[in-house]
């Protein structure tokens, strides 16, 4: 699993011209699955711990401004509430009504797992079959929205979507389980 992360002030997902989800500041994240990620993943603890090193990541300013705060528990300030007073985020759909927490998009982004080492054209093989990558990021964004209930909002797998965010700072952070989770790691040469 591989999510990629970037703090905004604002995001949303349009598909066909129409906003289908819709942010005030919190985290736009982009989630992508792998070969190796199988109906199996939300059993093992690489799945929580990766939820929880997203929801945790301190990257949301303290009272002395310093990176020092997880999605999980940062508060919104004031002037930041509402897109910026508006109550409605550009593209007419109204943020999370009453937000004062942060909160989460979460967009399915197979491409994450593309192979660019041959060649100029991407190979994406390395993605997870489509239907096991939809019932993993469905499940994914269940048990986000019980970490964060009612703050979650999220693209819709297999559209074609137009993400717009505003990065703020900016903060783009890659997560991937390969990474935090070594002793998941195939064997030199294997796939």
């Amino acid at each position: 699993m591989r999510l990629l992360l970037q703090r905004a002030r604002r995001g949303s997902v349009a598909v066909g011209g129409e906003t289908v989800a819709a942010i005030g500041p919190g985290l736009v994240v982009l989630a992508g699955f792998g070969p190796r990620d199988t109906g199996a993943l939300p059993g093992e603890p690489r799945w929580a711990g990766m939820i929880d090193k997203l929801l945790d990541l301190r990257v949301f300013p303290d009272d002395a401004g310093k990176m020092n705060v997880g999605l999980r528990e940062w508060t919104v300030p004031q002037d930041m509430r509402g897109a910026g007073g508006t109550g409605v985020i550009p593209g007419g759909i109204a943020a999370i009504p009453g937000a004062s927490l942060g909160e989460l998009l979460l967009v399915p982004q197979f491409t994450l797992h593309a192979d660019c080492r041959k060649g100029r054209r991407p190979s994406f093989s390395s993605a997870a079959p489509p239907a096991v990558a939809a019932r993993l990021f469905d499940q994914l964004t269940a048990d986000i929205d019980a970490r964060l209930p009612g703050r979650v909002r999220c693209g819709i797998f297999a559209a074609d979507m137009d993400v717009s965010l505003v990065n703020w700072g900016p903060v783009t952070i890659w997560l991937s389980d390969d990474d935090l989770f070594p002793e998941r790691r195939p064997p030199h040469g294997g796939g």
